[in-house]
Parts: structure tokens; sequence; C-alpha cells
């Protein structure tokens, strides 16, 4: 028999237990250990079973249980304490309230982040992947730093898949209802008590409205909207069903609501909590695009701003962060021209906001680009006046991937940096590591070089003994095999094994043996059999007699992707094989939970993605951070950061592997290069080094590499640095952009959007017409000059608006310049007879080799964050009179 409805009926807490609602609330809980260890001391059997969730475990503690310990006063001293600290965290000054007293820029009052998808906790399952942990990781470090963040998403009721495996080791997907009443959230709701609530227009006169659920990560708040809600008719009640669910209009309606909803409910919490507005808006990723259009729109109704499309459209995106994360433009979501037309005409249009303005947005304007498509990236980078990837090599990557937003630019010239990722080390390192660092550093210095970032708060983890750093990694290690048999034997009686077919399970992995660790999503470019090609060979890695080696895998494959599904069913085909079981094992439902076990239990964590397609791949960031060593193809944040102590690179058979058809035999060649690469590094000197023991039973050169990861990784791998980065170098820019176009009722946005507007109109009469140097022999000396002289005309435009460069570097074979450096001209008089502008400079030749020059124009505008940001450039037209501009 069903329910016809459902609630959830809560625990009344005695009074002197009431901070534990306090507690609970707030998922500060989910990263500070003595807040749990509270918790697991109210019941240990109902915190397990109830999944380490305090909102779940208050409502289901036995009444006598409470009551015994509100009788308690030892219990009720450590809930008083750990109540004062969560007050004095939430309200103290921090690195954050430090920068905005240090005399500098100014940095924003406020920043709303936006993401798909947030990483916080296992028990508040709103999360699919590295995006969603990595959102969740950049609130949890806001929080720490004092950054006023407000982050906001979707509350899918259904969260991501759960994942198990049938007989056949095929992945099953179930999909458990998520009660908000067993949820660490609260619902946002009017001064008369009635629920907030975000009205979006649909075509054909309908409506999508969502209420608005507030999680309290810290200091930060994260407002999730949910239109599943008796407002709705049952088709707009699942827009946020589940994450990456349905097709394309489902999705489009996701994002919309998190774009225009979610600025709205940013709006909506400013003004029931007088929260400081957003003078930043970060979008992770494209699925948030919309809220550039939102934001547009807001302006233009505003009359007191008076602000037309063009002028509003500079005073967001002077204020908007956009961060990709994809390498492949497979990646990127893409939606029908004419259903995203739909959406924003007729009576859905967004009043301001015409409807060909928002297809401009997202057109694909490039020569391969599809003209029927709309692509959010493509919006996200065009409402964005800042850019960045998640890591130096994926930036390289973004650049050239877009390069066709600004044709007539070298990639190296694409207005796009990168922040690298960092990962919270509060979230992801052990205990028992932050107990060893603390007891060299001080729990107090510990904590801040956790927090921070800051190298000199790590300097002195070098003093730890061997003996110490050995036997930390061996417990962590058991603590691994323990967890390990306990899921596999869930798995198999899932699987429909009895106990009594289990009695092996009990020896699978082995404390003492090397471990390495793989566990991430699972499309195919992640290549989670590439350990399967030669299938003897790893058996004889597995089964080794004297320098074994054992596998822990772990992996979700998206519920549509078949090919995945075949991936992990050969994976556990193999760890299903009786001779191999004790040595290798696939454990379901990878998540946050087993994320905590697995990092630091880990010896080695093993990334073979094909290069370069992985964008930055955090978790080999959080094994770094509990000393397990790296073993990775040189991608993402690897290829940035590997320095030969600190692991292993597996070398790649070719840097252009990715656009290979993983059918074809060149993809089959190479993974089988690859493979036996790894085979051979894994063999030879992984397991060499970790099996190479000196008198005192202590492998010495290999813990040498673990106080090294520690020293060196530690503070770069962090979240806290990462922040630290964004603040300083796009979020506070970015404000200061955007007050400036906002002084004087916008008249800088005004002036800005007239300026463009004419410089566009104006370019096809720019031209560089002639250009000449003091050239006397084709060979020129080292730190010698050259005098130019350049004739440009620039039809209706001002010598102010534009800049003549000169670009000289070194040339290849084919007159390519690399590694390029830019020198402004300085214009001589004025127009001559025939309206030309004469521009001259001296060019220094300051390297030897190859060596050559071009002249460019420019467009130049001190409200430009790069030169590059029109997608405008003039350059010399090939003909005889010109000078070839090239010297050997």
């Amino acid at each position: 028999m069903k329910a016809i409805r459902r609630f959830t009926v809560r625990t009344v807490l005695p009074e002197q237990l009431q901070p534990l609602h306090e507690l609970a609330l707030n998922l500060r809980w989910s990263w500070h250990p003595e807040t749990r260890d509270l918790f697991r001391s109210v019941d240990p059997e109902v915190w397990a079973a109830t999944g380490e969730d305090p909102v779940r475990l208050l409502g289901e503690v036995p009444a006598a249980r409470l009551a015994a310990l509100a009788a308690d006063r030892r219990f009720l001293r450590r809930l008083g304490d750990l109540a004062d600290d969560l007050r004095e965290y939430l309200t103290g000054p921090r690195w954050y309230q430090a920068r905005q007293e240090d005399g500098t820029t100014l940095p924003p009052a406020a920043v709303a982040y936006f993401s798909p998808e947030y990483g916080i906790a296992a028990a508040l399952p709103q999360y699919s992947g590295g995006l969603g942990i990595l959102a969740g990781d950049h609130l949890k470090a806001a929080s720490d730093l004092g950054v006023p963040i407000i982050g906001v998403g979707l509350f899918y009721r259904h969260g991501y898949f759960r994942q198990s495996l049938d007989r056949d080791g095929w992945q099953q997907e179930r999909y458990p209802l998520l009660d908000p009443d067993e949820l660490a959230v609260s619902l946002l709701r009017e001064a008369d008590g009635t629920p907030s609530r975000v009205d979006l227009a649909l075509p054909g006169g309908r409506t999508l409205a969502a209420h608005i659920w507030r999680a309290q990560v810290g200091r930060v708040p994260l407002l999730l909207l949910d239109s599943d809600i008796e407002a709705n008719s049952p088709a707009e009640r699942d827009v946020t069903d589940r994450l990456y669910g349905g097709g394309s209009e489902h999705r489009l309606l996701q994002e919309m609501l998190l774009g225009i909803g979610g600025v709205r409910a940013v709006r909506a919490y400013g003004r029931l909590t007088g929260h400081p507005a957003p003078e930043v808006f970060h979008t992770n990723e494209g699925h948030a695009g919309f809220l550039g259009v939102e934001r547009i729109r807001e302006l233009v109704a505003d009359r007191t701003a008076g602000l037309d499309f063009a002028a509003a459209l500079e005073s967001v995106r002077a204020g908007t962060l956009f961060t990709t994360h994809t390498p492949v433009p497979a990646g990127i979501d893409r939606f029908d021209r004419d259903l995203v037309a739909r959406h924003f005409g007729g009576d859905a249009a967004l009043p301001g906001v015409p409807v060909e303005s928002v297809l401009a947005l997202g057109a694909e304007t490039w020569p391969d680009g599809d003209p029927k498509l709309f692509n959010m990236a493509a919006m996200g980078l065009r409402l964005a006046q800042r850019a960045n990837g998640v890591s130096t090599l994926h930036g390289e990557v973004s650049r050239s991937m877009f390069n066709g937003l600004w044709p007539g630019f070298d990639p190296a010239e694409v207005p796009i940096t990168s922040v690298t990722n960092g990962v919270h080390a509060a979230t992801w390192i052990d205990p028992a590591v932050v107990r060893l660092g603390a007891a060299e550093l001080g729990a107090e210095r510990a904590e801040e070089a956790m927090t921070t970032g800051e190298t000199k708060r790590w300097t002195g983890l070098e003093r730890i003994g061997n003996t110490e750093i050995w036997d930390l990694r061996r417990s962590l290690r058991a603590q691994l095999v323990d967890e390990a048999r306990r899921r596999l034997r869930a798995s198999w009686r899932q699987r429909g094994a009895g106990e009594a077919e289990l009695g092996w399970v009990s020896s699978v992995l082995d404390p003492d043996v090397l471990t390495i660790g793989f566990a991430r999503r699972v499309p195919s470019y992640k290549r989670l059999t590439l350990m399967l090609r030669d299938p003897d060979r790893l058996r004889a890695l597995l089964l080794h007699p004297t320098r074994p080696v054992q596998i822990v895998v772990a992996g979700k494959a998206h519920p549509a992707d078949d090919g995945g599904k075949r991936l992990i069913q050969r994976m556990v085909a193999f760890a299903d094989d009786p001779t191999v079981r004790h040595r290798i094992v696939f454990l379901p439902d990878y998540d946050m939970a087993m994320a905590r076990h697995l990092y630091p239990g880990c010896d080695v964590w093993l990334n073979n993605p094909l290069r370069p397609l992985e964008a930055c791949g955090t978790s080999g960031m959080k094994a770094a951070l509990n000393g397990c060593l790296n073993l990775s193809v040189l991608d993402g944040w690897w290829d940035e950061w590997y320095d030969g102590q600190n692991g292993w690179a597996i070398p790649t058979a070719d840097e252009g592997a990715g656009v290979l058809d993983p059918e074809s035999s060149e993809a089959e060649r190479r993974d089988d290069i690859e493979a036996a690469a790894l085979y051979d590094l894994i063999e030879e000197q992984v397991a060499g080094r970790f099996y190479d023991r000196g008198n005192d039973g202590l492998p010495h050169r290999w813990i040498a590499m673990v106080r090294h990861t520690l020293v060196t990784l530690g503070p770069k791998v962090l979240a806290g640095r990462m922040v630290r980065e964004y603040v300083e170098r796009l979020y506070a820019p970015a404000a200061l952009a955007q007050r400036e176009l906002a002084v004087g009722g916008h008249a800088g946005a005004r002036e800005l959007a007239e300026w463009k507007g004419r410089v566009r109109d104006g370019w096809p009469g720019v031209r560089v017409e002639h250009v000449e140097a003091d050239c006397p022999a084709e060979a020129q000396e080292l730190g010698s000059s050259l005098a130019l002289r350049v004739q440009v005309a620039l039809g209706s435009l001002e010598p102010g608006d534009v800049e003549v460069q000169v670009v000289a570097g070194r040339v290849d074979e084919t007159d390519g310049i690399s590694d390029a450096a830019a020198l402004a001209l300085k214009p001589v008089g004025g127009p001559d007879l025939d309206g030309r502008t004469r521009y001259e400079g001296s060019l220094e030749l300051s390297r030897t080799g190859p060596f050559g020059y071009t002249v460019r124009v420019l467009p130049a505008h001190p409200r430009l964050a790069s030169p590059a940001e029109l997608g405008l450039v003039a350059l010399p037209a090939e003909s005889a009179g010109m000078d070839a501009g090239l010297l050997r």
C-alpha cells in the first residue's frame, strides 16, 4: 500500500539541546571534525544508520537518549562550546575582511556564484561529479576566507542517481525522492510567512514558478530553486526533478530557471535579509548563462537608469565572470535556435530584451558554426568581460577552442585566462593527517595553512619523521580496506549473493600491499579500462609474489551512456574473477562519503585521460593532500605541477589523441602504447620504490616523496588559494569595472556602448596602408633597432579610438610569429591630404635567429579589459609595396 502524502515528523528537542538544531542546519558540520564528533556521540548507531547526517540523526534518536543528554553536563559544555565556536566563525573577521581594510582596491560587497550542481556533503545529494564538487569546495573556501558569496543553484527532488550492479555487472540506477524537511535546508519566506517565489513567463501564457530553499554553508547562503510546487502544472513541476535529466526543452527550462530565476532569487534574498547586492556575478560553466539576460532586463526596466539594451549589456558584462570547464565542443550545451526563440519571444519575451538580441548572444558565428544552434558557452563569453579556464593547460585549450569568437587574433591573445582549481582541505584531508600536521605546526597554524593556501604556513612539515608518516599511511590504508570490504559485501548482496557465498570478502585487499585508486565519472575519455588493455600483464602485477599491487576502482556512467556502462561491466567482470578479486575491487555508488575513505587510503592515485581532455582533474589533488602520490597523464593540474618527485607522469603517444575516432586503428594503437607505459611504470618504478625497504623496514625514498608532496603540493592544490586568486585577479577588477560604468546614472555604460557602436560601424574604413622600416641590410645585429613608419587610414574614427602596434617575435618556416611581443606606435601629426595618419616607433631586436614583425590596428578604450575584446583588428594588406617584415 502506498501513501498518498508524505511528510516528516520532527523530534522536539529539550530546551538544553536546542543548539543542536543550529549546528545541524549549518553545513559547516560537514567539514568540522569536532562538530561531527559531537553528533556521533549523540548516538553512534543512529549516526551510522543515518549516513552521518545530523538532521536525520535528530529525527530518529530515541527520546530517552535525548533526555539523558539534556542532563549530561559534560555533553552540554561541549555543545555550548561548539555553538559559540560556530557563532564566532560566522561573525568574526577573516582574510577578506582584512583585505577590505588594507587600502587596496575595495573588493566587491558581494558575489553571486551560479552553478547547476553543488557537492557540499553526501547528506545533500545535489551533485553528479567534478563540476559540483568544485562548486561546493568554492563555497566552503569562500566561507573560511570570509568572502561574501551567495551560491545559486537548483533543488533536485531526486538529486543524481544512486548506483548499484546487477548479477551481470550492469549499472542500475535509482532515484530516491528527497524530502527537504529531512535535509539541512529551510524555505525562504516573506515577512508574512508565505514562501518566497519567483515566476518565469513561458510560451502560451504558462508560468514556471519556484520556491527557494536556503542551505547555509558556513557563512555562505546557498539558494536552491524548486519547481515542484502546487502552483505549477505537472510539466513545470518536473523541471527540477533530477540533475541532467530530460530532453532538450527540459534542459533549457532548467537553465532558464537557474539563470533568470536565480537572479530573481538573489534579489528576493537581499530584500528579505538585507544582504548586500552582488557587484559581481560568476557563472560556473554555461548552464547559468541566462543570468546576464535577466540582468539586462533589470537595467532596461529601471527607469532611473534609462539604459537601452546595448548600454545595459556593457554594464552587465563589466561585472560578470564566466568559467569554462569543458575542453571539447561536445561538452557545451547547445539548443535549437527556434526553441530558444520560442521561449524568449512572443508572450514569453523579457520586456526590453528583443528576442533577436538574445539569439545573437548565442549565435555560432565562426566559420564552422551551426547557424541553427544556440551555444550556451558563446553566450556566456559574450556576456562576461572576464573568463577563465580551470588549469593552465585548459586555459590554452580554451583559447584555441573559442578562437572563432575573436577572429583575426592568435589563440594566445584570446581573452580567456586561467585559475587552476583547488580542493577544500578540511573536507578532504583525513583527521589523522591533520593531527600529524598539527603536532608539528601547532593547531592554529595548521588551520591557517589549510584555509589560506599560503606557502609559508606549510613550512615545518618537512620535519615530520619517517616512522610517523609510514605508520599514518598504513593506518589509512587499513581504514580503506575495512570500508572496501563493507561496501563490497553490500554490493554482492544487492547482486543476489547469499551471505554464505561471501566468506572470501573478509580477505579482500591487504593493508600492507601497495594500493592504487581510480575513481571518477565514466565517460570514454577518462579511460576506465585502459588498465585492462593487457589483462595478463595486469594480472601479473596484481599477483606478483614479492611486489603485489591492489586496485580500488569506483565510478558512475551517465544513465544514458551505454558505452560508459559497458566499460563498467568490463571492469566488474575482471574484478569478479576469483583469481584476482582479492586484489582488485569495483565499488558501486561512488559519492562524497566513499571518496572520504578512498583518497586518504590509497598510496597512488591513477588518472589516465586522453590528453588534453581533462580540464583540471581535482581528485588527484584530494589524494595528494593525504600524502597519496599521483600517477597520471600530464593533463589538467598535473601538467602544471608535476615535478618528478611528487609522483609519476604516464607518457602519451600523441598529444592530439583526443581528436581520434575511438574506434579507429590509430586510437587502438595509442591506447596499447600508453597502457604498456602504465604497466612499466607500476612494475619498475612505483612498486619498486614502495617495496624498497631499509634495514628498519621503512621505504625511505617513498616516504621522501610523500613528504615532498605534502610540503610542495599542499598549498598549491587548496581551494583557499583558488578563491584568493579569483578575488584578487577577477572579482576585484570586475567590481571596479562595474562601479566605473555605474557612476553618474550609468553614464559610463552609455558612453562605452556608444563608443563600441561607433567603432564597429567605422571599422571597415580602418586600413594599414603602408609600412616601411630603416633596414640597411637583411641581417641585423642583436641589440640594434629598426625605425618604423606606418601610414594608417582611420576612416570615420579618431586616433584616440585605436592603438597601432608592431608585433614582433620568432618566426617559423611559414613566417608565423611565436613568442610575440607588442609595441605601441605613436601618432605623428594630423591626417595627411589623403586622410591617413602617420605612426612611428622603434623596434628593438632583442633575440637572435629568425625574427619577424607585422603591424596591426586595434580598438583602444580605457574600459576594455582586453585589446581583443571587440574581436576587431586591421592588418596590412598583402601587396607588393609592403615590407616583408622578416629578418634572418
